[in-house]
C-alpha cells in the first residue's frame, strides 16, 4: 500500500483520505473522539507477554484494550493484520470479517497507515510466532490525512527530519529511543543531586545583564517596563547569589541561549546542568563529576564504555588529567615544548602557525578555519594559550579528560591559584573531542571581581563581543559575603550525543532551530 501511495500525488492521496474519513463518520464513528477506552499501553503489553509462548497465551487468554497508530496494513481477503505502534513498541492486531461486526469491518476497510485506532481482544501468537491481538472490537480515534513516508523511500531528507520531527518520530523508532534515553539521563542527574542534598531551583531566563559565560546574547525588549533584556547565556551569577543567601547546595537544569554559530555541537538554544556547592573547591567537583558520569553511563548503558562515531569511550574512573600547557605539549607530538608557551611573542607565532591548520570535522560540517592575524594581535597571553589549546589538543581528547590550570584572562569568575596567580582553580572536562563540563573554585572577593569585570569591559572595547559585562548587583551581593564555593556547568545535549551515538546536536534536540525555507 505504501509503495503504491508513493506513486500518487500527495494532493490526491489527501483527497482520498478525506473521503474515507467522511465514510467513517457516516458509519457512526466520531471522527474526532475525546477519549479511548484502554486498560494498558502497547509497551506494557509487549513487556508483560512478549516472553510467553503460544501455549501459555492459549491457556491464559489475556484480554487487552490498547490503542496505537497503524504503521502497516497487510490484507488477506477476509482477514487483515494492522501493525500498531506506541512509543518504540509494536504489536499486531488480527482482524477477521467473521469476528468483527459489519460496521467495524467497514471501518477497517476505510483505514490507512498512519491512522489511530483502539482494539480490544485476546493475545495469541500467529503461525510465525508473532505476538498479536485477536481483535473482537475495533474503534476509531483519528485519521492521518497526510500519508506517512513509505517504508522503502522513508524520511531521508535530514533537513526535513528536523523540521518535521513529528513525522521523524512516527517512522523512526531509533529517534524515539534517543529521546527516551535523553529523559532517563536527565532523570538520573536530577535524582543524583536530590540524593546528595542539593536543592533544585529556577533562575531568570530574561536578564538585564548577560553574564555567567563568554558568549554573545540574544536581546529583547520588555514593553511595560520599557527596558532591554537578554536571554540568559548562563544562570551562574544568579545561582551564586543563592549561595550568598545561604542555600549551600543548589542546582538547575536550564535552557540557555547564545546568539552564535550553528554546527554539529552548537545550537542557539541548549540545555545545561549548573550546580554550586559551598565549602568545597574545584577538586571536590572533579570527584563528583567522575562519580556522576560513571554511574550515569552504567545506569543508562549497562557498561562502562560507549561507542560514539566509531570510537570507544571508557567512563571507568579515574579520568585522564592534563594541565592546559601539558595537553598542548602532549598532543603537538613533540613539536612544542613547555618553554615555548612562556611569552606572548612565542605564543603569537604558534597560534599563527597552528591556528591555520585546524582539522576538518569528521562529519564535514565545519571547514578548516584559521585565526585571522588581526584577531591574534588583539589577544592577550591567556587568550593565545587557550586558542592554541583549542587548535591542537581539544579534538584529540576522546576519552573523558580533565584540563586544568586555565589562564586568569579567560576565567573572569574563577579564583586564582595561590601558588601562581597567572592561572585559576578551574577545569574543563572533554569527551569525544568536545567540552562537556566547565568548573572552578568561585571568586568570592568582591573587589577582585569588580577588577575582573573592568578588565572584561576593556576587552569588549577592543572588540571582544563575548567578554563579560559589568554586573554591579552581583558585586554588591558578594559584598554580603559568599563562603568558599565551587560551581560547575555540564552540557546535557553534548553528553546525550555521546551516550546515544548521535553525530550532531540536532539529533538530540527535539526541535532544533532551522533557517526558514523561502
Amino acid at each position: 500500500m505504501a509503495d503504491e501511495e508513493h506513486e500518487i500525488p500527495e494532493s490526491e492521496l489527501i483527497r482520498v483520505r478525506r473521503e474515507k474519513l467522511a465514510r467513517i463518520a457516516e458509519l457512526g464513528f466520531d471522527p474526532y473522539p475525546t477519549r479511548a477506552e484502554t486498560d494498558r499501553s502497547i509497551p506494557d503489553v509487549v513487556a508483560a507477554y512478549g516472553g510467553k509462548s503460544a501455549q501459555e497465551l492459549e491457556a491464559e487468554k489475556p484480554r487487552v484494550k490498547i490503542a496505537g497508530r497503524i504503521v502497516a496494513i497487510r490484507e488477506f481477503g477476509k482477514t487483515a493484520f494492522l501493525v500498531l505502534s506506541e512509543k518504540t513498541a509494536r504489536i499486531q492486531a488480527y482482524c477477521r470479517k467473521d469476528t468483527l461486526s459489519e460496521r467495524e469491518w467497514s471501518l477497517y476497510q476505510n483505514l490507512d497507515a498512519g491512522d489511530w485506532v483502539s482494539v480490544e481482544g485476546t493475545l495469541f501468537r500467529t503461525k510465525t510466532n508473532e505476538l498479536s491481538v485477536k481483535v473482537q472490537h475495533l474503534g476509531f480515534l483519528a485519521k492521518a490525512l497526510r500519508p506517512l513516508p513509505s517504508k522503502w523511500h522513508g524520511l531521508t531528507d535530514v533537513e526535513q527530519r528536523y523540521r518535521q520531527r513529528y513525522v521523524d518520530l512516527i517512522v523512526n523508532d531509533d529517534v524515539k529511543s534517543t529521546f527516551e534515553t535523553r529523559a532517563k539521563i536527565i532523570q538520573y542527574i536530577r535524582n543524583y543531586f536530590d540524593l546528595h542534598d542539593f536543592i533544585e531551583v529556577e533562575t531568570p531566563m530574561m536578564q538585564p545583564i548577560a553574564g555567567g559565560a563568554a558568549a554573545r546574547p540574544f536581546k529583547t525588549h520588555h514593553n511595560a517596563l520599557d527596558i532591554d533584556l537578554f536571554l540568559r547565556v548562563a544562570p551562574e551569577l544568579y545561582l551564586k547569589r543563592l549561595i550568598v543567601g545561604g542555600m549551600s547546595r543548589v542546582y538547575e537544569i536550564n535552557r540557555n541561549f547564545r546568539n552564535e554559530g550553528i554546527g554539529y555541537r552548537w545550537n542557539p538554544e541548549f540545555t545545561m546542568l549548573e550546580f554550586y556547592w559551598a565549602y568545597v573547591d574545584y577538586r571536590a567537583l572533579i570527584d563528583l563529576t567522575e562519580e556522576l558520569l560513571s554511574g550515569l553511563v552504567r545506569e543508562v548503558k549497562g557498561t562502562d564504555a560507549v561507542t560514539w562515531r566509531g570510537a570507544e569511550i571508557s567512563f571507568r574512573r579515574p579520568f585522564a588529567r592534563f594541565t592546559m600547557k601539558e595537553a598542548i605539549v602532549h598532543f603537538s607530538k613533540g613539536e612544542i615544548k613547555l618553554g615555548d608557551l612562556e611569552n606572548r611573542e612565542q605564543l603569537t607565532k604558534l597560534v599563527t602557525k597552528y591556528g591555520e591548520h585546524r582539522p576538518v570535522k569528521a562529519d564535514g560540517t565545519e571547514a578548516p578555519t584559521g585565526t585571522p592575524v588581526q584577531q591574534i594581535a588583539k589577544m592577550n597571553e591567556g587568550k593565545l594559550l587557550a586558542e592554541l589549546f583549542e587548535s591542537i589538543a581539544e579534538e584529540q581528547l576522546v576519552n573523558p579528560t580533565f584540563i586544568t590550570d586555565f589562564p586568569v584572562e579567560v576565567s573572569p569568575l574563577s579564583k586564582q591559584r595561590r601558588d601562581d596567580p597567572r592561572y585559576v582553580e578551574r577545569f574543563e572536562l572533554y569527551i569525544g573531542g568536545m567540552e562537556i563540563a566547565n568548573a572552578f573554585s568561585e571568586l568570592n572577593d568582591p573587589e577582585e571581581q569588580a577588577r575582573r569585570f573592568a578588565q572584561q569591559l576593556a576587552e569588549r572595547e577592543r572588540g571582544d563581543e563575548e567578554a563579560h559585562q559589568m554586573d554591579e548587583d552581583y558585586v554588591h551581593a558578594l559584598e554580603y559575603g559568599m563562603p568558599p564555593t565551587a560551581g560547575e556547568g555540564i552540557g546535557i545535549d553534548r553528553l546525550i550525543m555521546i551516550l546515544t551515538d548521535s553525530p550532531t546536536i540536532r539529533d538530540v534536540i527535539l526541535f532544533p532551530l532551522m533557517r526558514p525555507r523561502v
